[in-house]
């Protein structure tokens, strides 16, 4: 019997074999640097951005994911050179042989481009760029500074511009060199010199265009900190619309161009005065409509008035007044009448009850020495002397005899008479 060899198989599943070759090709191959022209460029909703890059000879396939592509989502186009680092790698669902993508740069760009977008990406990190830390501009700032050089074109737009608009306002320059050794250092000690003064509103950092290497001194991070830390309002207003400037990133409002800045800080003298021509307009309608309404309520309120005719009631009320007057006088006059009559009334029950009135009709009051008054007989002793207390007079007596039982005058009936003188 022939002997028969047995061989052992190892059978791959597609994805156990898609990921070891992921494994490998990343192992074996370290952080690359790749060149070449871009094609089939895709940019998904995703944020990652896709495309390829091809050469005479071959293409690869490359992947851009969001956390690198917001740094240059806006600088990638199809038929563009590229220098790319990446890692190589494979994408296991579909078994593509790819590239990971994390820096792009033109081809021709060099060592300046990577310093930009590496120094832009750790000071995003940092919060540098971060917008709640933006402040605004004032709308009526009282002075302008300007941070530039003295001799450029830049300062005469920007001069020109605030005339134009606002003509009465303001600046103050402080002169830098804005390219060159040194230009950075300088940028930043105006802007913090600015910022111990405190006699500006508002900052105006601008120069004219240039290629990247003429605006080094405004990608310096040394640049960017001065900004960050300034108190005051900042526009930055550095070379063409499409150059593009760390400084820009850490402003709190960035123009495209000085002349932009000028503008974006200072406020429009023509535009204002037209606010104002309207908002007088404005003005004078509504006192027009306010004093017609005001002249049809005065001739409401005369017409109202007229037809309760306010003389003749006042007139009305005058006689009355004067009736009741007349009455009130009357009225007292009467009282006092009654009250007389009531008085007189009185004073003759009163006299008639006056001791006086009884000493009148004959009758004495005795007393006493020691001013008591006598009442009954028994309250003397003879030989006493006693005062009588007459109508008229007093006289004085002393007691000869007593009788306490006897009641009335003698049986004549009526008190003696008085001897006639």
């Amino acid at each position: 019997m022939d002997s028969i060899a047995v061989t052992t198989r190892i059978v791959y599943t597609v994805s156990r074999l898609n990921q070891e070759a992921r494994d490998l090709l990343e192992d074996v191959f370290p952080l690359l640097w790749v060149q070449g022209e871009v094609s089939n460029l895709s940019r998904p909703g995703s944020g990652h951005l896709y495309f390829s890059l091809k050469d005479p000879g071959a293409q690869i396939r490359c992947a851009l994911f969001l956390n690198r592509a917001v740094l240059f989502r806006d600088r990638l186009r199809n038929g563009q050179q590229l220098l790319v680092r990446g890692r190589v790698s494979l994408y296991q669902p579909r078994g593509d042989f790819q590239l990971i993508v994390e820096y792009v740069e033109d081809a021709g760009a060099g060592a300046l481009r990577r310093a930009f977008d590496e120094l832009r990406l750790r000071l995003e990190q940092e919060g540098l760029f971060a917008p709640d830390r933006k402040q605004a501009l004032p709308r009526f700032p009282g002075r302008i500074g300007v941070i530039t050089s003295p001799s450029g074109a830049a300062i005469r737009d920007v001069l020109t511009t605030l005339r134009r608009r606002c003509p009465s306002l303001p600046a103050r320059i402080y002169p830098v060199p804005v390219q060159g050794d040194g230009a950075a250092e300088r940028i930043a000690a105006a802007i913090r010199l600015a910022s111990q003064r405190q006699d500006c509103d508002v900052l105006l950092l601008v120069r004219g265009g240039g290629s990247l290497e003429d605006l080094d001194a405004f990608n310096q991070e040394i640049v960017a900190r001065a900004i960050f830390a300034c108190p005051l309002p900042l526009v930055t207003g550095i070379g063409h619309e499409t150059d593009v400037t760390i400084a820009d990133f850490a402003a709190d409002l960035r123009a495209a161009t000085p002349t932009a800045a000028a503008e974006l800080a200072s406020p429009d003298r023509l535009e204002w005065l037209n606010q104002v021509a309207l908002l007088n307009d404005r003005l004078e309608r509504a006192l027009r409509r306010a004093l017609l309404d005001r002249r049809q309520r005065v001739d409401e309120l005369t017409r109202r008035l007229a037809r309760q005719q306010p003389r003749r009631q006042l007139q009305d009320n005058a006689q009355r007044l004067d009736e009741l007057s007349q009455r009130l006088r009357q009225a007292l006059h009467n009282r006092l009448q009654t009250a007389g009559l009531r008085l007189r009334h009185l004073s003759g029950q009163l006299h008639a009850l006056s001791p006086l009135g009884t000493l009148n009709r004959g009758y004495a009051i005795l007393r006493q020495p020691d001013g008591h008054i006598l009442r009954r007989a028994d309250q003397a002793r003879l030989g006493d002397t006693v005062e009588a207390l007459l109508s008229q007079g007093r006289l004085r007596c002393q007691i000869t005899a007593i009788d306490p039982t006897a009641e009335g005058w003698p049986d004549s009936g009526s008190p003696p008479e008085r001897e006639r003188g």
